[in-house]
């Protein structure tokens, strides 16, 4: 009787101590929830002073930077950067570079602007082969630097057109797109036409 009652309880024992190590240990606390952030995000703004990247397709920086290219004549921009954003873009669409040297005080480049922007025609071959690029020519700043690598100028605005890569490749004084003295001030678009056809890149 002995024997079984001691036989008992050491299983009764052994069950308690192999049921203890096998309980689970307690949950750990869970961690306090986050509240969400409701702020509104704003989208990324363009900003013309960065300079274009490489790829196939234009970021909104790099719109405003090419636009900037041909927005007036500013004595403040940096042309050697300027061709650098063209060259980008005119080699990313197959394009010709063309550096238009005036000053706002130049009632011709002004005629010159209002003649491409009022011919829907001109103003897309103008867009479709070139990237069109102000140097700006004034007391303020002659760009005496920039302009030294290219033939004299005899007059404004005249116009250089680049390959893709910088090269020159025509010095074209704009007298010689201008309309006969007898047909009124302005410019021909006849020669205007001829004139960006010619230089406009085979595709």
């Amino acid at each position: 009787m002995r024997t079984t009652f001691g036989k008992a309880v050491v299983a009764v024992v052994c069950a308690a101590l192999i049921s203890a190590c096998s309980q689970q240990p307690p949950p750990a606390p869970a961690e306090p929830t986050q509240p969400l952030d409701t702020r509104p995000t704003e989208p990324p703004a363009a900003d013309p002073s960065a300079p274009v990247a490489s790829g196939n397709t234009p970021a909104a920086a790099d719109i405003a930077a090419i636009a900037g290219l041909n927005a007036s004549f500013d004595p403040a921009r940096d042309p050697a950067a300027d061709l650098e954003t063209a060259k980008v873009e005119a080699q990313r669409g197959n394009k010709r570079i063309i550096l238009d040297v005036g000053g706002e005080w130049c009632p011709w480049c002004h005629l010159m602007d209002q003649f491409v922007e009022g011919d829907a025609e001109i103003r897309r071959l103008r867009d479709a082969n070139y990237v069109w690029m102000k140097v700006n020519y004034s007391e303020e700043n002659e760009n005496a630097a920039f302009l030294s690598q290219y033939p004299q100028v005899k007059g404004y605005p005249h116009l250089f057109v680049l390959d893709s890569d910088g090269t020159l490749l025509q010095s074209q004084f704009t007298g010689e797109l201008e309309k006969a003295k007898n047909e009124g001030k302005g410019y021909n678009r006849s020669k205007f036409m001829a004139f960006l056809k010619k230089w406009a890149p085979q595709r």
